[in-house]
């Protein structure tokens, strides 16, 4: 392929593509900057099939620490390694995007890999690599019905911004990025705010249609021009099986798809196995077909006979349940049910140097809130391996910890470091959304002053010929023949975090309307559950949950509290027993299980670091007397002067008349002059 260059401006920067250049073996590369952040995106599809029964595609985001002009961290390990947290979620926002354009009874391994090669301070390669991964295929011969685009937006002082700087986002009252496809339905979306209002959320996708669909004709141009033709895949001909399982699922589907969890279950169990032993060379086809004939059933339930799986209403939730205190030594537990979905939450809370250091491409990141997710077999009535976490886990946890996060009070009002961790005991359909209403539960129970309690549900579509049906609390059949999964996690005054995947053509503007409404409702139904287990938090933190005091000190005198070599801290801290985190802006923090140890630190650096200020009342002692006064230590290190003519509104010949050496006396500050030489005068009540 020669050498091409494109470019547009979206939202006032340069989208620059150039293609030809770079990775010539693979079936589709570009280089994407927008910008200076750089991005090369590569597909490739082995020619040979896999047995499966799913398509077999791999979305692989590569964080580069040269991108940023930066050496990675570890003092031992300097190579990149094992993929962050943040670059799985990226690499997940390019999958959940793609994904639903591949024809899905492909069984030859696609590989996308993005690879940030330079990163500005104002543009997220995530938006950057979705484009560049849409445009890869499209001009590739992978077989693929694309394109799609995406976009952040934010909103810094009640102003939607499109594409936001770092800064902005920090700032801003919510971070999103949406994904538009070539009919501009949503088809993915990552949200995070602060308890914004919903039709603020339709204004943000309105702001970004305009300039993704600017991305989207880019994209469109450049196919036109030097697109290959698509592979044609060889499929094998199995019409004649597959009408010959039809016949045998005939009549049999209903109980495979209609009832409880355990039952369905158990019959799709030994429909699949009766049909592996008369087709046992044919494993991946019987589940495809099986798979396949449960979908048409199940789209003609709800859209022709109004029939979910369990019976429910279309916007019926399933029965709710939470308890609190279920294990006496955390510092917090709350289990939530939502039908046969539990989950179960721990939190402990711990000093402020205990908060994560996270080394990021961009930045070194401290972060005091931590939700991990847990996703056991028997929480499905499997057998596996277990493992670290994969990338759902990771992806699951993120989201509620976003919708937590969110609702924390400030670190000057609580000063701990919180950890979360959810383990789903039960599953059939949306349990990280039950992970948000167990954590909610924990944090209250453990006395954390959130800001409003959280709650969060999942809806799903069904669409098929002009119908669709929005459906309220999906369970497990439902998210997987369905269209959707969307997430909508926030308090009864707005959302703060939404997460959408797609299956289908995506959602047009109605459908989300319809979805944030139906999706407010049982929010609002779930959070009265909850306030009925526990409606605000408790007054006070678990008696088994560190103490922390919280204080300032002037920060030039941090080197008086820590001392040559840390010697004077760590005798603090030895003879104490408590941990100590002094920041650079003078904020300390003491945490320790035993107040009165945490006060005795508390107060020995008060006096390390005290500096006198006029109007200070407090107790010194004389250590030295000279005939024009005496001197007085009101800290270590801390000498004022009592000038003789202070002593007593009468005559004074002899300060010794009046004080005696080693005497304690109540004084107050009277001066201290520019050199830092201090004037008192005794204090009576």
């Amino acid at each position: 392929m020669d050498f091409k260059t494109y470019q547009t401006q979206i939202a006032g920067q340069t989208l620059k593509v150039e293609i030809g250049k770079l990775a010539k073996q693979s079936d589709g590369a570009v280089l994407v900057s927008f910008g200076e952040t750089t991005v090369l995106v590569t597909v490739v599809m082995s020619d040979k099939t896999v047995s499966s029964n799913y398509l077999p595609l791999f979305v692989d985001y590569q964080e580069k620490f040269y991108a940023n002009g930066k050496i990675k961290g570890s003092r031992f390990v300097k190579r990149e390694g094992k993929p962050s947290d943040e670059s799985i979620l990226t690499g997940r926002i390019v999958d959940r995007a793609i994904r639903p354009f591949f024809d899905h009874s492909i069984r030859n391994e696609i590989q996308v890999v993005v690879t940030t090669l330079s990163m500005d301070d104002r543009n997220d390669p995530d938006s950057v690599a979705l484009f560049g991964a849409s445009l890869a295929l499209s001009i590739s011969d992978i077989p693929w019905n694309g394109p799609v685009a995406a976009l952040r937006v934010g909103c810094v002082n009640d102003e939607i911004i499109v594409n936001p700087s770092f800064s902005q986002r920090e700032e801003g009252l919510f971070d999103t990025i949406f994904t538009l496809n070539s009919d501009k339905r949503l088809v993915m979306m990552e949200f995070g705010g602060k308890q914004i209002s919903e039709p603020t959320v339709l204004k943000a996708l309105e702001a970004s249609q305009p300039e993704i669909g600017k991305m989207l004709d880019l994209q469109k141009q450049i196919v036109a021009e030097i697109g290959k033709p698509k592979r044609e895949l060889l499929f094998h001909d199995n019409a004649e099986i597959i009408e010959s399982i039809k016949k045998v699922l005939a009549g049999r589907l209903e109980l495979a798809l209609y009832g409880d969890a355990l039952s369905t279950k158990k019959a799709h169990h030994e429909l699949l196995t009766e049909l592996n032993q008369i087709y046992p060379d044919q494993k991946d086809l019987v589940e495809h077909v099986l798979d396949q004939e449960l979908n048409s059933l199940f789209k003609f339930g709800i859209l022709e006979k109004s029939l979910r799986p369990d019976g429910r209403d279309f916007d019926q939730i399933r029965d709710l349940s939470g308890e609190i205190d279920l294990l006496p030594r955390v510092h917090g537990s709350g289990l939530f049910n939502r039908g046969s979905t539990q989950t179960l939450s721990i939190l402990t809370l711990g000093s402020p140097g205990e908060a994560q250091i996270i080394d990021e491409m961009k930045d070194e990141v401290k972060k005091r809130f931590m939700h991990h997710y847990n996703f056991p077999p028997f929480s499905v009535g499997e057998v596996r391996q277990l493992r670290g976490p994969g990338r759902r886990e990771i992806g699951h946890g993120a989201l509620a910890e976003k919708a937590l996060e969110a609702v924390l009070p400030d670190v000057r009002q609580f000063p701990y470091t919180i950890r979360i961790v959810t383990e789903v005991l039960g599953s059939n359909g949306s349990s990280s959304m039950a992970s948000v209403c167990s954590s909610t539960l924990a944090l209250l129970a453990a006395g954390v002053p959130i800001i409003e309690p959280v709650a969060g549900i999942a809806m799903g579509i069904v669409e098929q010929d002009g119908k669709y049906k929005i459906l309220t609390d999906i369970q497990g059949p439902e998210d997987h023949f369905g269209e959707m999964d969307f997430k909508v996690a926030g308090t009864k005054n707005g959302v703060n975090a939404i997460q959408m995947d797609v299956k289908g053509q995506g959602m047009s503007e109605n459908m989300l309307v319809e979805a944030l409404e139906k999706a407010k409702k049982a929010r609002l139904q779930i959070l009265d559950v909850l306030s009925q287990v526990i409606a605000v938090p408790r007054n006070q933190v678990s008696k088994y949950a560190p103490k922390i005091e919280s204080f300032e000190i002037s920060p030039n005198k941090i080197r008086d509290v820590i001392g040559s070599g840390g010697k004077i801290i760590n005798s603090i801290i030895d003879e104490t027993g408590v941990k100590i985190d002094i920041e650079d802006s003078g904020q300390v923090f003491v945490t320790g299980q035993d107040i009165d140890q945490v006060l005795k630190a508390k107060n020995w650096i008060l006096d390390l670091s005290y500096e006198p200020k006029e109007g200070d009342i407090i107790d010194g002692k004389v250590v030295k007397i000279m005939p024009f006064g005496a001197f007085i230590t009101l800290r270590p290190g801390v000498d004022g002067l009592i000038h003789i003519s202070e002593l007593s509104k009468e005559h004074v010949n002899n300060v010794e008349d009046v004080l005696k050496l080693n005497q304690t006396i109540r004084v107050r500050v009277k001066k201290v002059d520019s050199e830092g030489k201090i004037s008192l005068t005794p204090h009576t009540e």
